[in-house]
């Protein structure tokens, strides 16, 4: 067997990839398969990477051949490549454009073309497709009905056949909008290379096999300018969704200090107020919103209330169901995702390449992060005993309450103490899931709370007073977890969270990321309960981390 030692990749025929993260060809290596793999975990010595249809799918998409992804490996492999693992990315690569959808010449109807006769009689009688096929034209042609794009995509790829979308956008609404090169704020500005490779990444000049697709950068790593970056690419009018009336606001606020754009050519369509305009800006809450659960969602009339040539997902990994199936209506617009992880906790991220698009741009958090484009992170776990008392409420409460006492212990409260005074002088945010817990926590230290219920002018005081150093600290519920600009943010204390999520861990740590104008190193720490069913969910939480290349340490108090 050939052996190559200073190569930095052992493949194995699970199609899961190690990379060896001390050879002096790692780099090479990981930028060589990033395209077409997926980071398993990345702790401090070994890398894993798995090789999915998903993964493979999303460099076809990209443009990229599998001889190149063959090549890749083979280049950096310590050892040969397992044949069955060569066969399986060279079957699934060659899957990908058998299918295709094209604008027919009329261009009123759509046309799905498939390789060959058999695949055609395959697909002309899979259960989920067969519906969507309006007439055969040919042995490999079908007419497909425009308003079935997206079923169709979703239905193909489920069958395991990826189409390759080429029938184009219509042309929305012309807007005008240019970059500054000094801030409002007077401040020189300029956008990232990376931030200028995602949007070109997303947008191909223009070319129909671009126009959708998924961004994935870090929390800090400014998502937003990517998608300004979109808009000033398209020059067309542009809806912007996102997770919360918060993110509205800061969305607003950077398009008005970043941008061309005028005030009257931005609106808020949102519980507050219901304009549109060339740009608008609303929330996923405001379009999934019904009065009663059997009728229909009346807001989705804004995707329709303007031509929009481009239509954008903040935090897509939060899409939410209605959402999705509206986005199925949608696929003669540009669509374009961003996120700081495509993990969801519902498992669709088959859906996010089919309607959204595959994913485009990604970057790793300790790349930026060494580059001094997001803060670095130590990230603490504290496992806190419970009292004698609190140990027997636990053991014999039901199995679906013991999580929320061990959340709640009230011993974490005086570790909160001790973590103020150690942190004292930094600029620090407490996020947890109960309001209760929370309204404890803000009675010992003072801190303002903010919950689902704060008014949002009231949030957007308290936000401010942060940013402006005229308090230390919040004390945040889930309303803390996403699309939250507080840059000067650098401790973080968890004292809860939503069982195992890893989406909600990567969040949260995003909420300390932003760059420190002096370097300083920020902190996360999570506060656990000893011996519960807590530190179980912890662990599954923590591997979001340790994928991300975050060490975590671990402190035990004593009982």
């Amino acid at each position: 067997m050939s052996y190559f030692p200073e190569n930095a990749l052992i493949i194995q025929s699970d199609r899961s990839v190690l990379l060896e993260v001390h050879s002096p060809k790692a780099t090479a290596a990981r930028e060589a398969i990033a395209p077409f793999t997926e980071l398993v975990k990345s702790p401090e010595h070994i890398h894993t990477y798995k090789i999915t249809p998903l993964s493979v799918w999303n460099a076809r998409a990209a443009g990229m051949p599998v001889d190149e992804m063959l090549a890749a490996l083979q280049a950096h492999a310590k050892y040969p490549m397992p044949d069955a693992v060569a066969q399986e990315i060279d079957a699934l690569g060659k899957r990908y454009g058998l299918t295709v959808i094209e604008r027919s010449d009329d261009e009123i109807h759509l046309l799905l073309r498939t390789a060959d006769l058999p695949l055609a009689e395959l697909l002309s009688r899979n259960d989920d497709v067969a519906p969507l096929l309006t007439e055969r034209l040919n042995d490999c042609l079908f007419q497909v009905d425009p308003a079935f794009r997206g079923l169709l995509k979703q239905a193909l790829l489920a069958a395991g056949y990826p189409a390759e979308d080429l029938a184009g956008y219509v042309t929305g609404d012309a807007l005008t909008i240019e970059l500054r090169r000094i801030s409002r704020a007077g401040e020189p500005f300029d956008l990232r290379d990376y931030q200028e490779a995602a949007a070109d990444a997303f947008y191909q000049a223009g070319r129909v096999q671009g126009g959708s697709g998924v961004i994935v950068l870090p929390c800090g790593a400014g998502k937003t300018l990517v998608g300004m970056a979109a808009m000033i690419a398209v020059q067309e009018n542009t809806l912007v969704l996102t997770s919360s009336l918060t993110s509205v606001r800061q969305w607003r606020r950077e398009l008005l200090d970043k941008t061309t754009l005028s005030e009257d050519s931005i609106a808020e369509y949102s519980g507050e107020s219901k304009n549109t305009a060339p740009v608008t800006l609303a929330t996923y809450q405001i379009l999934t919103y019904r009065s009663q659960k059997d009728q229909q969602q009346p807001h989705f009339e804004l995707f329709n209330a303007r031509s929009w040539g481009l239509i954008i997902y903040d935090e897509v990994h939060l899409l939410p169901a209605p959402v999705f199936r509206v986005t199925a209506e949608l696929q003669a617009r540009r669509r374009l995702g961003l996120t700081a992880t495509l993990i969801r906790e519902d498992g669709r991220e088959g859906d996010v390449f089919a309607l959204i698009g595959p994913k485009r741009y990604d970057v790793p958090w300790r790349e930026l992060e060494g580059q001094g484009f997001i803060a670095a992170a130590e990230c603490t776990e504290i496992r806190v005993p419970q009292d004698a008392d609190e140990q027997m409420t636990y053991a014999i409460a039901p199995k679906r309450q013991q999580f929320r006492i061990a959340a709640e212990n009230p011993r974490k409260l005086t570790m909160i103490k001790e973590l103020l005074e150690k942190e004292a002088g930094h600029r620090i945010l407490i996020i947890g899931e109960y309001i209760e817990q929370l309204e404890q926590i803000a009675h010992l230290t003072g801190l303002p709370l903010i919950t689902g219920k704060t008014p949002q002018r009231e949030r957007d005081r308290r936000y401010e007073q942060f940013r402006h150093q005229q308090i230390d600290g919040l004390i945040l519920s889930r309303v803390g977890n996403f699309a939250l600009d507080l840059p000067d943010a650098d401790v973080l204390i968890q004292v809860s969270g939503k069982y195992g999520s890893r989406q909600e861990e990567a969040q949260r740590l995003g909420r300390v990321l932003r760059p420190k104008s002096d370097g300083r190193v920020a902190q996360f720490y999570t506060l656990v309960s000893l011996r519960t069913c807590e530190e179980e969910f912890a662990r599954h939480r923590q591997l979001f981390l340790a994928e991300q290349g975050y060490s975590y340490q671990i402190q035990v108090l004593d009982e």
